[in-house]
């Protein structure tokens, strides 16, 4: 019996060259900012940002992932599942 192949990807990136390959469906997961091709963003997301949903300008942004970066902190999580 052989195994199949599935593939998670934890980058936008990677996840366009999996696609770009013709594995797409082999991916079995996402992280929360691969949303191309579109059919990326119907996958399962295993990480999740730290930042919060709301809207923040590019200042904000940044304050927040330079002090995370600073701090020994991640600007993502995973998520549970």
């Amino acid at each position: 019996m052989t195994a199949t192949l599935r593939i998670c990807s934890l980058l936008p990136s990677a996840t366009e060259i999996v696609f770009a390959l013709g594995l797409g469906e082999r991916l079995v997961g996402v992280t929360h900012e691969c949303d191309h091709p579109p059919e990326a963003a119907r996958l399962p997301a295993v990480t999740a940002s730290t930042l919060g949903h709301e809207r923040r300008d590019s200042r904000e942004i940044h304050r927040h992932i330079a002090g995370a970066l600073h701090g020994g902190s991640s600007i993502s999580t995973s998520t549970p599942g």
